[in-house]
């Protein structure tokens, strides 16, 4: 798919010429992503947080530190190899990038093992404890020799490497622990390793004595080694972690897309080793060892001073403190979906609705679904499907909607990223069930959620519709904050039939009604409303820009916001990760400003809001929701939906209380600054957040006859900062 025309940006607005240089517009989109894992990192070393959720963030933040290496690492190191040397956005070559991540990620993994460290010690005092054995009685080595024999050791493969005993595969993220070790009788000494089995837990704990306590499998290995290898004398032990090449590259001749995936996908467990991380203390022979065996190079090889695999620590959150985590909140129902009986149908026909999640159940999206099978009036049932559950609900209404006799079209996407085997396990169960699936462009993703639902009413077929910014799964729902968008309008609800026919049929409809469509025209939609508010800013009226998204790194489109801060539009930016926009310049982006929010949710929805010559915020502004971050992957190369916002209710919903929240919050928020620099606004527990706000206030448009009960909605929270007025000059 060609790249659309860029925003024609006014060379006056450009008003010095020092920033034409990319380096001075753009921030770098990898070391911006290390920034935000650096902000999750520092959730964990926040005192106001219970203490297993701060061990849990250091879980997260390892985890996506390894999802980095393997996807993005990974494919500068091709580029790398394949002497392709273009300059990123910022102006870095690919070997200067390389550089500056070694040197950030380095410094992120110090900051990783000196917040266990930490908190170590403070689970010490509930009780808690990481013990090596050095702290075991002799009652306690019993008891552990006892366990390793009867659970460990029937898992365990020793070998011994040699011509009979060739080097095993170690799949990604696998760990192996390497032994130095002097046979009986014999002075040289031989290298032998075992292999951590992928079922078995990383912590052991210790069932005996009071509390919990937890020994590293490592540990327990070594400690019982002799059983492994009898009479054999120790000399030095190193666990190594592998982390490969994980992207899936497509083929301009892959005929046969599941087959071909589904093989790309096996073929990944032995993609190139980009990191093989090493405890401190194994010797270098071991080493030295590992690099002979594996395809990696040595400065592919991390010294970890501390615990190989941090990601690992979610078995510490595991277990049952509930006082060291949140207190639980109660997920509230839609209240308006219940005033019509449960009848999801007759609630969106009534009016449209937007559901909030996590605070608002997901169950409503599945109970749409489920309705949808069930009914015997809906006759056609069509579904984008991106990521989703192991044991997916949404599948099985689509399944059961095929075997009562609908027409069901289920649109999934094979190429999404880690969910690849999932989605081809459930396309061939909905295919054998009578599913029509098919599986978008090949060389391009489906990333927009849509559901549409045709149904026979009073003998006229009527439409329904949800859109989504985040994925049907009912997992990630609890933690996601996404909006679920529910209306019969016939002009979304035809566009959205637009957008099945361009997918499955590469039918390009000759316009679309109300909806944005990427690669079609969703930048241009986007250029032409930052033109307005521009053009309203210049004309002397209030011209203002709301975002809230979770990457904002395409070129174009920061120089289109750029622009507007020159000409006096006022922009505030919620970027959860990635920014490459450099805000706060004077007289090139001082009227940008951009927070990042990290809390207790994932901050996923996507939304945007114009002021429309009226300032923001106001019920005359243009709300839009959304299925596409800024990237130029969303816009160009993936298919994606802008949704506008134009029932009242849903539109104060969207402005007035989740974007002002949004805005408002001090005690999750990050402010960026022109040199890159995060700071965060406050700790103050007292101070506002959003997501305690979003858990105790119901959402305006599912309140139902409660709204009625208070009268007119009033704006929830007030803006953080009033809105400047520009006056012509």
């Amino acid at each position: 798919m060609s790249k659309t025309t860029t925003h024609p940006v006014p060379s006056d607005t450009l008003i010095k010429a020092h920033f034409t240089r990319p380096e001075h517009r753009f921030f770098n989109r990898e070391l911006s992503w290390l920034a935000f894992n650096t902000r999750v990192l520092e959730e964990a070393m926040n005192p106001n947080l219970p203490l297993l959720e701060r061990v849990k963030f250091i879980s997260i933040s390892a985890n996506n530190l390894d999802e980095f290496y393997m996807v993005r690492v990974a494919g500068l190191k091709d580029n790398y190899d394949q002497g392709i040397h273009t300059p990123s956005a910022d102006g870095l070559t690919t070997k200067q990038q390389l550089d500056r991540i070694h040197e950030a990620a380095g410094e992120l993994m110090r900051k990783q093992q000196s917040a266990w460290l930490e908190l170590q010690d403070q689970l010490e005092k509930e009780d808690i404890r990481a013990v090596t054995a050095g702290d075991l009685s002799a009652r306690d080595k019993e008891w552990l020799r006892d366990y390793f024999e009867e659970n460990i050791f029937p898992i365990l493969t020793p070998i011994a490497v040699d011509p009979a005993h060739p080097f095993p595969f170690v799949p990604n993220l696998g760990i192996v622990q390497l032994f130095e070790l002097t046979p009986p009788h014999k002075k040289k000494s031989m290298v032998a390793m075992v292999q951590f089995p992928p079922t078995q837990s990383r912590f052991v704990k210790l069932e005996i004595g009071g509390g919990h306590r937890f020994m590293l499998l490592g540990d327990v290995i070594e400690l019982f080694i002799h059983l492994l290898f009898p009479r054999y004398t120790l000399i030095n032990s190193g666990v190594f972690r592998i982390v490969r090449d994980s992207d899936v590259e497509m083929e301009e001749e892959a005929e046969d897309l599941m087959r071909y995936l589904d093989k790309a996908v096996k073929q990944r467990r032995y993609g190139r080793v980009v990191r093989l991380k090493v405890s401190k203390g194994a010797s270098p022979e071991l080493v030295k060892f590992m690099l002979e065996h594996l395809p990696a190079e040595r400065q592919d090889v991390i010294e970890v001073e501390g615990m190989v695999g941090l990601s690992q620590l979610s078995e510490i959150y595991d277990i049952a403190r509930p006082d060291l985590k949140y207190p639980p909140f109660k997920v509230r129902f839609p209240e308006r979906i219940n005033d019509f009986g449960g009848d999801c149908f007759a609630a969106i026909e009534a009016k449209d609705i937007v559901v909030h999640h996590p605070y608002e159940s997901f169950d409503v999206v599945v109970n749409f679904l489920q309705q949808a099978a069930a009914d015997p009036n809906v006759i056609s049932i069509k579904q984008t499907l991106y990521r989703t559950s192991h044991d997916s609900p949404i599948v099985k209404a689509l399944i059961r909607a095929a075997e009562a006799g609908k027409s069901v079209t289920a649109l999934v996407e094979l190429k999404a990223r880690f969910d690849e085997e999932a989605n081809i396990r459930w396309a061939r169960d909905m295919e054998r069930a009578g599913v029509q699936v098919v599986y978008g462009f090949v060389h391009m993703k489906t990333h927009a959620k849509v559901s549409l639902v045709v149904r026979r009413v009073d003998k006229k077929l009527k439409t329904y519709a949800h859109f989504g910014t985040g994925n049907y799964h009912p997992n990630t729902a609890k933690v996601y904050a996404d909006l679920s968008f529910f209306t019969c309008n016939p002009d979304l609800c035809q566009d959205a039939a637009y957008v099945f026919n361009y997918v499955t049929g590469y039918v390009k409809p000759l316009k679309f009604k109300k909806i944005g469509v990427a690669p079609l025209h969703m930048r241009s939609k986007l250029y032409r409303l930052i033109d307005e508010e521009i053009a309203f800013a210049k004309a002397g009226k209030p011209a203002a820009i709301w975002a809230k998204m979770n990457s904002l790194i395409d070129p174009d489109m920061i120089d289109a916001l750029y622009a507007a801060s020159q000409a006096g539009v006022q922009i505030d930016l919620v970027v959860r990760g990635i920014c490459g926009l450099k805000p706060g310049i004077k007289g090139f982006s001082e009227n940008i400003r951009v927070r990042s929010i990290v809390g207790r949710f994932l901050e996923h929805g996507r939304m945007v809001a114009f002021g429309a010559g009226h300032g923001l915020p106001s019920t005359k502004a243009k709300v839009f929701i959304s299925s596409a971050d800024w990237m130029p992957r969303n816009f160009d190369h993936r298919v994606e939906l802008l949704i506008p916002i134009e029932n009242a209710t849903v539109h104060a919903q969207i402005l007035d209380q989740i974007f002002v929240a949004n805005l408002k919050d001090e005690r999750q928020t990050w402010q960026l600054s022109a040199n890159g620099a995060y700071h965060r606004i406050t700790q103050d527990p007292a101070a506002f957040a959003a997501h305690d706000y979003f858990m105790t206030n119901p959402s305006l448009s599912g309140r139902g006859k409660a709204l009625q009960k208070l009268g007119t909605p009033e704006t929830p929270v007030t803006p953080a900062k009033p809105q400047k007025t520009n006056k012509k000059k």
